[in-house]
């Protein structure tokens, strides 16, 4: 392989896992800004299945490359870095934005008109699924020593999400009730181990048995069985009628019905994403007489990512890898998570240069 190339997993247009494939493209090169960094893993999330498949309304740029969470080493940086230097063993955020607007000063960097979750917003041809990925410097962090390359890339955006989720716009406390749909999932697995970080008690639910001990060894307190149990009598007797505290809802559509019935008066549901569908219905009564508050959440900062990645330093939360593929066996990892077969994360290997 030339210096100057590199592989990357690229499509030009949207469709099944047929369209996706290995190629080889120039190697970016970084702006004065931006780190460009070997990428030694790549985490696997459902925005990568949306931008496989496309999504109504959302123009993607074309060709191109998916994969918002990554670990790898730097290898050069622009003129105007100084946080990170060549060497520098690194995990990055896929939350870019300008840094200098009035909403990102004032720390809003989601009101930001520049702002981009890379690999799915970003391109063409930025994206973590790649031997090589530009990222601003600002949204780099050092990767924990007690983790593997496979195990860091595995926990950026989701472990930002749920934090923020949780932490930042929930407010969880201690004692808090917290239903987490889909409890085995990236997601699920992270918003479990932050509950018991904040003495919140998660009550997961999953779609299996084996799930169901996923959650129970991760330190989740109740384990429900959509498929085989009645989940509002359950949450009924689990809170002793009260209803939960806080919902952590990424499934929309299938869900958001027993998700408003689930919550107690003045609780709140947050949400970050809608796997199953973007529509659903709401009862106003339940809003106002409930006086329910319902909280859109998306992404997270560098620094709430640098907030939660201490207690992965500490060990309090760790990486939770349903399995590590090559690069080149991305089409499993879709056909994996559209099968909803996944606990924890599927982390993708690019080659080692001239593989």
């Amino acid at each position: 392989m030339s210096q100057h190339m590199m592989k990357a997993v690229v499509f030009d247009h949207h469709g099944g896992t047929e369209v996706l494939g290995l190629r080889e493209i120039p190697v970016p090169t970084p702006g004065p800004n931006d780190a460009l960094v070997r990428i030694k893993a790549a985490g696997f999330n459902f925005n990568d299945v949306w931008g496989r498949r496309g999504l109504p309304g959302m123009d993607f740029h074309l060709p191109h490359i998916s994969g918002s969470d990554a670990s790898g080493v730097v290898v050069a940086v622009g003129s105007e870095v100084r946080t990170v230097k060549p060497g520098d063993e690194v995990i990055a955020n896929g939350a870019f934005a300008c840094h200098q607007c009035p909403a990102c000063l004032r720390g809003d960097l989601f009101v930001c008109r520049d702002f981009r979750i890379w690999g799915f917003q970003t391109g063409p041809l930025q994206g973590a699924q790649a031997q090589y990925g530009v990222v601003p410097a600002a949204e780099l962090l050092p990767k924990p020593p007690n983790l593997s390359f496979a195990e860091a890339a595995s926990l950026p955006l989701c472990l930002v999400t749920a934090w923020r989720m949780l932490v930042v716009r929930a407010r969880i406390q201690p004692g808090d009730f917290v239903l987490i749909w889909g409890g085995a999932g990236g997601l699920g697995t992270m918003a479990i181990q932050i509950c018991n970080l904040f003495g919140a008690r998660a009550i997961a639910v999953v779609a299996s048995e084996e799930k169901a001990e996923h959650c129970r060894k991760l330190g989740a307190e109740f384990v429900l069985n959509r498929k085989t149990q009645r989940l509002i009598r359950e949450i009924q007797r689990i809170t002793d009628k009260r209803g939960v505290d806080v919902v952590f809802e990424h499934v929309g559509q299938s869900t958001w019905e027993t998700s408003s019935m689930a919550l107690r008066w003045g609780g709140t549901i947050v949400i970050c994403g809608a796997t199953s569908g973007f529509t659903g219905t709401i009862d106003f009564r339940f809003l106002w007489n409930k006086q329910q508050n319902y909280l859109g959440s998306h992404y997270g900062t560098t620094a709430e990512l640098e907030q939660a990645m201490r207690f992965v330093a500490s060990g309090k939360i760790r990486p939770v890898l349903h399995t590590t593929l090559p690069l080149a066996e991305v089409a499993k990892a879709h056909e994996l998570l559209e099968a909803d077969a996944v606990m924890g994360k599927v982390v993708l290997v690019p080659p080692e240069d001239g593989a």
